[in-house]
């Protein structure tokens, strides 16, 4: 099979393209390099650096592909809040971009990277997907438009899309190099160095984290789940269990054998209390269950830490 994967030298999109080569498929990827790493992507797969914007590249690319997997995109919540232009080109027109190349080049099926910010501030615990969408930054803003162009599509179109909404994802290849990283690297970067790891706000907002093999798989089941339960229609990808920013970072302070005290700053702006998935509507339509446990987790991502990656 052929496919493509848009962000694909990141570290979710390179991940994802690596187990597509590894069973088989003739894989393209796509990214801009602006963050991904080209290292990343198995030599196997064919990289083209290009713009996600770019409707006609991505035409030629997604020629004779029968599924396309659309995880790029501008991730970090902070980055949105100080740069909302640039993250609504690379995640709105970006998608948008994606969706009509593969209707033009008659795609199956879009499975596309969403996320769980797109419930905002005060949704209910666990969160099904029926609760309210109210986006509170222009990430999140972006990410939820993304979601209604793919069932647009799908309405209009016939083109087969699927969005995942992926909870705080982690693992190997996460990096911590930038103002915008997420809070895992950080802390075991900071625990590994013998730094004090930051913690935005008190550290009591808690977070659903979801190990990159479970979102790796979640990616492969929806391309192929059927079509009447699955299509245009959003699922929530997530670990399967919530913890607050202090127990994980005692967790990984066990792993690495240390003790740090932390350092508070304010809150960063657009950030969410709590999130903490319901996944059934995702393990009905297309047999979504997360296999690996956050502890698990935690140690295989320290130690990809450790070995130097």
């Amino acid at each position: 099979m052929r496919t493509l994967v848009t962000g694909g030298a990141g570290f979710i999109g390179s991940t994802l393209a690596n187990a597509l080569v590894q069973r088989g498929d003739e894989v393209v990827v796509v990214d801009d390099l602006s963050s991904g790493r080209a290292e990343y992507v198995d030599p196997a797969a064919k990289l083209v650096e290009g713009d996600i914007a770019d409707v006609d590249l991505l035409r030629d690319l997604a020629s004779g592909c029968d599924v396309v997997f659309h995880q790029a995109a501008h991730r970090a919540v902070l980055r949105s809040v100080e740069h909302p232009i640039e993250t609504n080109r690379a995640n709105v027109e970006g998608t948008l971009a994606v969706l009509t190349a593969a209707r033009d080049c008659q795609v199956r099926r879009v499975v596309s990277a969403s996320s769980s910010s797109v419930y905002g501030m005060a949704a209910p615990l666990p969160t099904t997907e029926a609760a309210p969408t109210v986006p509170a930054s222009p990430y999140a803003v972006s990410k939820l438009a993304g979601e209604h162009y793919a069932r647009v599509f799908w309405e209009l179109y016939g083109l087969e899309t699927v969005a995942l909404r992926y909870f705080n994802v982690y693992g190997p290849r996460q990096r911590p190099d930038s103002r915008y990283a997420a809070v895992i690297p950080l802390f075991i970067e900071a625990l590994s160095s013998g730094v004090a790891p930051t913690v935005h706000g008190d550290g009591g907002q808690s977070r659903d984290f979801t190990y990159i093999d479970d979102v790796v798989e979640a990616n492969l089941r929806a391309a192929d789940g059927p079509a009447c339960s699955c299509t245009g229609r959003a699922f929530n990808i997530a670990g399967g269990a919530s913890l607050d920013l202090l127990g994980l970072l005692g967790i990984l302070e066990g792993i690495l054998d240390v003790e740090a005290a932390p350092t508070f700053t304010e809150p960063r702006a657009g950030d969410v209390r709590h999130t903490r998935a319901d996944t059934s509507a995702a393990r009905d339509a297309f047999g979504y269950e997360p296999a690996v446990g956050l502890e698990d987790g935690l140690a295989r991502t320290v130690a990809w830490f450790g070995d130097g990656s």
